[in-house]
């Protein structure tokens, strides 16, 4: 979380329309927390999307589309690994942002699955927290221990993993 993957994946989407490539965009429809409809990144960058409840919802609606562009892709179903190689057997260019851990630093989701069959890879990350490295873990600050908890500073913090591992030991 806090990385810049959301604003990246803004980014190339919006390069994609400049290029004049016909841009489609997904997130999951959990995902609300700034908008019911636009991917938002945290520093309220915004482009608009279409919220979707299962992977496969997004083939019946890219039609006539150069690039499809997903957002919080860990939310979804497995079946987002075959809808993402369908598309890019298509031809489709797809983008696809998540985080690939979740709270516990284990593999999250689809996403492992995603960056082994995808042309490139590019894992950007936050700031440490603690002690200010470049950090790859979420740590959960809540006692809550459900996958899936949505939120955002007040819930999680980003922490590189020398710190990560000092905060799992010392909280059991």
């Amino acid at each position: 979380m806090f990385s810049g993957k959301t604003e990246e994946l803004i980014r190339r989407l919006n390069r994609a329309r400049i290029a004049k490539q016909r841009v489609e965009i997904f997130k999951p429809k959990i995902d609300n927390r700034y908008s019911e409809e636009d991917v938002v990144s945290h520093d309220s960058k915004a482009i608009r999307s279409s919220p979707v409840q299962t992977s496969a919802s997004i083939l019946l609606m890219v039609s006539g589309v150069d690039v499809v562009g997903i957002d919080e892709a860990q939310f979804f179903d497995m079946g987002l690994i075959e809808v993402c190689n369908r598309l890019a057997n298509q031809g489709i260019r797809v983008i696809v942002a998540g985080l690939d851990m979740d709270f516990r630093g284990k593999p999250f989701g689809p996403i492992p699955a995603l960056m082994a069959i995808a042309e490139y890879v590019t894992k950007v990350h936050a700031i440490c927290m603690q002690c200010g490295n470049p950090a790859q873990y979420s740590h959960r600050m809540s006692a809550s221990d459900q996958l899936v908890v949505l939120g955002e500073k007040d819930i999680y913090e980003p922490l590189c993993r020398s710190c990560f591992l000092k905060k799992k030991h010392s909280n059991g």
